[in-house]
């Protein structure tokens, strides 16, 4: 049996963790209102039709892309003023990932969870100042560490009274322009009590492969869901869109909504085979 890990819970009274499989969703980047409501609104559909908590996801800026001409995102006032109109039209908590140490006071007025980018998870000012604003944090685990040293990063966060963490796998560098996933990580991770995820979208890019941005093989996506739950995640990160072809950033590593439920239903499936529950399919 997996180890349990402690219930995160969320500003607006929902909780993610041991008791059912969780799901962070949702495109890489803000692009327009439109696009973020809607995905917003139809992932939220397929979560409360299979009874899966949601946080919704979204970027209000990629500092970290590989080219200066690639798509950034709305910025962070425009970005805040878009996931706080998302959080109040459907009633969804909202995540988004900080880059800089000033941004994190400002983001947790809005965001239900600040979200670590894991080519920062060593960032000792970033971590600390996240952590000092008690939002709950998702912290992903660098494409160049090993999982033992995020015993390190967790500290450095709950050295300011933060215990609200969850920890991601998203791959390790094999190589150059591709990542692999040990599944051996989550377990490691586990023993420390928090809850881990599976982010199945990023652990499929190919990094840096399309010349001037990443690439990826999207149709291992479903691979990296299953066998991630299977080895123990107690939550699941993608990014969706609905014409992943048109997205604006990460095109190559996201599912494509209609492919969403069907996805939830297997993984869900295992989930509940690896922790005994018992409940019967819907």
């Amino acid at each position: 049996m997996p180890i349990a890990c402690k219930e995160i819970k969320l500003p607006d009274g929902t909780t993610v963790g041991p008791q059912s499989l969780f799901l962070i969703a949702g495109p890489c980047v803000l692009e327009s209102e439109e696009r973020a409501l809607f995905l917003a609104r139809e992932i939220k559909k397929i979560c409360q039709e299979l009874a899966l908590p949601f946080i919704f996801k979204a970027s209000f800026d990629k500092a970290n892309r590989l080219s200066i001409k690639s798509y950034r995102g709305p910025g962070i006032e425009r970005g805040l003023k878009l996931l706080k109109m998302i959080k109040e039209e459907t009633g969804i908590p909202v995540l988004s990932d900080i880059h800089e140490a000033w941004q994190a006071e400002k983001a947790a007025e809005v965001v239900d969870v600040i979200q670590i980018p894991a080519f920062l998870c060593r960032q000792t000012d970033l971590l600390v100042a996240a952590a000092r604003t008690h939002k709950p944090l998702n912290i992903k685990k660098g494409q160049f560490m090993a999982p033992e040293d995020m015993a390190l990063i967790l500290e450095k966060a709950t050295s300011q009274g933060q215990d609200q963490i969850m920890l991601t796998e998203r791959g390790t560098c094999f190589g150059y322009h591709d990542l692999v996933v040990d599944v051996r990580s989550i377990a490691i991770m586990k023993q420390w009590g928090f809850p881990v995820v599976i982010d199945a979208s990023h652990s499929v890019q190919k990094p840096g492969a399309a010349g001037t941005s990443s690439s990826g093989r999207p149709e291992f996506i479903p691979v990296i869901a299953r066998s991630g739950v299977a080895a123990g995640a107690d939550g699941l990160f993608l990014e969706v869109h609905d014409e992943p072809a048109k997205a604006l950033s990460d095109k190559d590593n996201s599912l494509k909504l209609e492919n969403l439920k069907e996805l939830l239903l297997s993984v869900r499936a295992i989930w509940q085979t690896v922790r005994g529950s018992g409940h019967e399919k819907e």
